[in-house]
């Protein structure tokens, strides 16, 4: 099945949707159960013919499932989401979204045509769409933002923090405690653009898992 499906159909899993992949992390405790799991993701994922990135660390297992090359996640992507479920459910494993996020470097520019070759290449990463990505899915992706005229009085290079919808706002009430400020919220609750003292900014956006109304 290709029908895209909203970030809504993974709720109920546990997963949350964020940039460009459904997420979720489940507690271990221990590098040996997360090796469990991680090698039952593996039959399961192999099974339904479908990418699945596991990152397996001493007191977690955190999974991803990418969109596809048109950016969307499908009904296939659920299925693999419930199978893993039940694959970390039947290991006695709980869900724990606190802390989990994917970061973006996002980079203003006049003509991306003619800077993006440059982060492609110093970089080692691989194209996707208006975005850089690294061939390992180790580091965060690149996204190149067009600009309709220079903006000398702010920055050209920010970071983007995707987050679950549930963890957004006591991130920003943090940040803001310690001693940033909210410099635009015209994309609320999509996503705000914070700064620290010095005007260096940051998106803390819960998107796309946010939808309208949800």
């Amino acid at each position: 099945m290709t029908d895209e499906v909203t970030p809504a159909r993974f709720h109920p899993l546990g997963w949350r949707v964020m940039a460009y992949a459904a997420c979720t992390h489940y507690r271990t405790g221990s590098l040996g159960a997360g090796a469990r799991l991680a090698e039952a993701i593996g039959r399961v994922a192999e099974t339904s013919g479908k990418d699945a990135h596991v990152d397996l660390r001493p007191a977690g297992v955190t999974v991803r499932l990418p969109v596809n090359e048109s950016g969307q996640l499908s009904e296939d992507d659920v299925d693999l989401a419930g199978e893993i479920a039940a694959a970390a459910a039947e290991l006695g494993l709980t869900i724990d979204l606190d802390g989990l996020q994917t970061t973006q470097v996002a980079i203003d520019a006049l003509s991306i045509p003619d800077v993006m070759p440059f982060w492609k290449a110093v970089l080692a990463y691989e194209t996707f769409g208006d975005t850089l990505i690294d061939p390992r899915h180790e580091g965060p992706t690149v996204w190149f933002q067009q600009m309709d005229a220079p903006r000398p009085e702010r920055n050209r290079i920010h970071i983007d923090v995707y987050l679950p919808q549930e963890q957004a706002e006591a991130r920003i009430e943090a940040a803001l405690a310690a001693g940033g400020r909210v410099v635009y919220e015209g994309h609320a609750p999509h996503w705000w653009t914070l700064a620290d003292h010095e005007g260096n900014e940051v998106d803390v956006a819960p998107w796309p898992d946010r939808e309208e109304g949800g």
